[in-house]
């Protein structure tokens, strides 16, 4: 009779081994079941969340969690550096997906002092984006929507890799903000795909993530290519003040170009939208050799 229980619980979905997933900082993390209530601390967490298939579990996230559209409608638990504890609390998440640079270790430190299990993402890599699709799955119970994510995007990374990536090598600047002068180095998932696109990122040697530079510093690496983010969907305006130094390369050249933050600067399957512009970008300065 036991075991005609137990065979009837598994052919009804109710028992399921439990979960063990090792996060970006080595931790492994323990669910005894896939995560219902879910509470994202980061906006490209969110995204990720619904990329793979776990976005009717996310029960709470952070401000500027706007994509898909449906991210909109979840209830808002403060911003990814200030979240609202007794909001998450509140929501009795049964899972917290937490971003390693975005949000503060003591805010992470409450959550698992209250017995709250954190899993930490951080992806570096382009590779990395479908690993998190994998993983967020596996955590959700989603594995087979996640799993297709990410070999969609694999497939499509190796496409954008054979096309772009051998091309001749060009200086690129990234330029987060202008004030203060912001950038970002060799370990930064915009230097993995400015290498995709067969570019070579000035400040890849700064030991910081995402440094704070002056303009001599950009003068001084003269890039044959400067790309800007800024704030939303529109060109911003102080990208042009590059151009009063006439002997940059990148202004003597036109090569001033621009991206929107959301499709470069979010750890998701966009960052190939995001890359395809910045490739294509980078084509255009190739031809003005």
């Amino acid at each position: 009779m036991r075991r005609f229980v137990l065979a009837l619980l598994l052919v009804s979905g109710f028992a399921r081994a439990s979960i063990d997933v090792t996060d970006d900082q080595g931790q492994t993390l323990h669910l005894a079941q896939p995560a219902r209530r879910i509470v994202s601390l980061a906006p490209h967490v969110t995204e990720l969340l619904f990329a793979a298939g776990a976005g009717d579990r996310v029960v709470g996230a952070v401000q500027y969690s706007d994509y898909p559209q449906a991210a909109g409608k979840i209830p808002r638990v403060g911003s990814y550096t200030a979240p609202d504890m007794e909001k998450v609390a509140a929501l009795k998440p049964d899972l917290v997906v937490a971003w390693k640079s975005g949000n503060r270790d003591a805010h992470l430190d409450k959550l698992k002092a209250l017995g709250v299990p954190v899993f930490i993402n951080e992806p570096r890599r382009i590779e990395d984006v479908a690993r998190s699709l994998s993983q967020l799955g596996r955590l959700a119970g989603s594995e087979a929507v996640a799993d297709a994510a990410a070999q969609a995007f694999r497939s499509r990374h190796a496409a954008l890799a054979a096309r772009y990536s051998g091309r001749p090598k060009l200086r690129v600047f990234y330029e987060i903000w202008n004030r203060p002068l912001m950038t970002i180095n060799g370990e930064h998932l915009i230097s993995d795909v400015i290498r995709l696109c067969g570019g070579d990122n000035v400040f890849a040697r700064l030991p910081v993530l995402a440094p704070t530079i002056d303009v001599e510093a950009v003068l001084a690496a003269a890039p044959d290519v400067l790309v800007a983010s800024g704030m939303g969907e529109s060109r911003p305006e102080w990208l042009d003040d590059w151009r009063k130094w006439t002997r940059l390369p990148a202004v003597a050249r036109g090569n001033l170009f621009f991206i929107p933050p959301d499709l470069i600067q979010r750890h998701t399957p966009r960052i190939l939208d995001g890359a395809e512009r910045l490739c294509g970008q980078l084509e255009e300065a190739r031809a003005k050799r």
